[in-house]
């Protein structure tokens, strides 16, 4: 249950940050941003988590069903977090991806997408993949190493957003360091997990 809380109070402590979402077309930047990865994929890769997760007595259909729910949910987020913050620079005649957080950003959000193409292939793989000779639990791992990746990339582009200008301005003290530690805990969670669940599974090859 620490995990759940960690990801709400931290996704809720940005939104708070952003001085109410609709304040300023800016504001929706990091409120969908957090909304898409610090909660929405958090939860989605949790989902499967044998101790951590909210929906553990769930069948594994059901568990995939919430999962891909979730996020296909967090990448559109994503995508209209990146739509806002574009056409906010383009409304104040400002340039684009001139900052690590912002090259890493897109970056983010284009693998988040083709992660979510890659998520279909294993649920559908029997149609989309036929005649390919690969099999289903390999298919699984790369997925799930993919959605790891992704995830780290999220929180090493959310803690690069912490050191924007927007952040350093409103977020000081220790709330601005509990902040970079949680996004540091839920990283150092979603790792722990996967690796737990796939790792085994490679060692015994």
């Amino acid at each position: 249950m620490v995990a759940h809380f960690v990801t709400v109070l931290l996704t809720g402590f940005i939104i708070y940050t952003a001085w109410a979402p609709g304040a300023s077309l800016f504001s929706w930047h990091p409120t969908f941003m957090a909304i898409a990865f610090m909660m929405l994929m958090f939860e989605g890769i949790l989902m499967f988590s044998p101790q951590s997760s909210l929906v553990v007595n769930w069948s594994r259909s059901s568990k995939v069903t919430a999962h891909w729910i979730c996020q296909t949910t967090g990448v559109v987020c994503a995508l209209l977090g990146l739509a806002a913050i574009m056409y906010n620079k383009h409304l104040n005649d400002k340039p684009h991806f001139t900052t690590w957080h912002g090259l890493l950003g897109v970056m983010t959000v284009a693998f988040a997408c083709f992660e979510l193409l890659g998520g279909l292939c294993v649920k559908y793989s029997q149609t989309l993949l036929k005649g390919i000779k690969i099999r289903l639990a390999d298919l699984k791992m790369y997925h799930a190493t993919a959605g790891l990746v992704l995830f780290i990339l999220a929180c090493v582009t959310t803690i690069l957003g912490m050191f924007s200008n927007f952040y350093t301005r409103n977020v000081q003290g220790t709330s601005y360091y509990m902040s970079i530690a949680c996004v540091a805990l839920i990283s150092l969670i979603i790792t722990n997990q996967v690796t737990q669940s796939y790792l085994p599974k490679v060692n015994k090859r």
